[in-house]
């Protein structure tokens, strides 16, 4: 892992000119820019192909920061105190006065912010005049990149700079809670829901697949592979690879384990490598045994539904 200031340096100057550059995360690794800069989220749009209605999570080191931009409630001030910095987001009223792009919000009044917990990002932040727009760094509708090797995978030589961070310590994406009205989970994700109900101590309502898309991660194709998978599957059917969370007996050639021990956070760690390596290694199909729908199994789920509607 390369943490050195000079890398932290070179990130920032590339920020500074309003290039998008590959970060790590606690989550996935993430396309960021200068989420001030009309130039700098355009490029982010342009290089993930990704939907212009599509708002864009972005990223702060604190809340004094987060300040400048949106409003502040009782609700996100109990949650920031006991997860943040950590895999949560937030969807929060944006202040008339902010300085964020229009593009990143799909002009709509509200902001998603998250606080990363990764150590770099941190530091880069803390250098940063300004907050980060930053999607997940892949091409839109395919695997989220947890690794500096799956950015440059993805992109190639069309983004400057990756600020490798080693490989991300959850695996999955932010959990999205819509803080506007009533608290809502818009997406499952790194934090389990649980959690959220403990400290808020109410009832928390999911809508996961809104038309009015406020946050990311809610288009019904995303996370996908690129070849066809096929989810609560009991056995694989000729010519698929087999994805497994329990170990078997056999041991066949197309069978991939996200763990051995039905283990839901290694599963959630292994998902997307896993997946890029099945592609890689030539299979057109794939097959994933059912995985227990609970904690960060939901999250794990969710990812495979949308990847299934390939």
């Amino acid at each position: 892992m390369k943490s050195s200031q000079s890398n932290i340096k070179k990130a920032k100057k590339y920020l500074n000119k309003n290039y998008c550059i590959g970060v790590p995360t606690e989550t996935v690794y993430g396309l960021a820019g200068n989420a001030y800069s009309d130039i700098a989220v355009k490029k982010i749009f342009k290089l993930k192909k990704r939907p212009i209605k599509n708002p864009l999570i972005v990223h702060y080191l604190n809340i004094n920061k987060l300040r400048k931009d949106c409003h502040v409630s009782d609700n996100f001030i109990k949650l920031y105190k006991k997860f943040c910095p950590g895999p949560i987001t937030f969807i929060l009223k944006l202040k008339t006065e902010s300085k964020i792009s229009k593009f990143v919000t799909n002009k709509q009044k509200s902001l998603a912010v998250r606080f990363p917990k990764h150590p770099i990002l941190r530091k880069l932040l803390k250098d940063l005049t300004y907050p980060l727009a930053a999607p997940s760094a892949n091409i839109s509708s395919k695997l989220s990149s947890v690794q500096a090797s799956d950015v440059i995978d993805e992109f190639g030589s069309k983004i400057k700079y990756v600020l490798d961070g080693g490989k991300c310590s959850i695996g999955l994406e932010s959990t999205i809670i819509n803080l506007l009205n009533k608290p809502t989970v818009l997406r499952f994700g790194g934090l389990d829901v649980s959690e959220i109900k403990k400290v808020l101590k109410k009832n928390i309502l999911t809508r996961v697949n809104l038309k009015n898309k406020i946050a990311p991660g809610q288009f019904r194709l995303h996370y996908s592979p690129g070849i066809p998978l096929r989810i609560n599957a009991k056995k694989p059917k000729k010519n698929e690879a087999f994805v497994l969370v329990n170990k078997r007996r056999a041991t066949l050639k197309s069978y991939y384990y996200l763990s051995k021990k039905n283990d839901l956070q290694q599963s959630a760690k292994n998902l997307y490598t896993l997946l890029r390596t099945i592609k890689k290694d030539g299979f057109k199909k794939i097959a994933v045994e059912k995985i227990s729908n609970k904690g960060i199994g939901k999250a794990i789920n969710d990812r495979l539904n949308r990847a299934s509607k390939y």
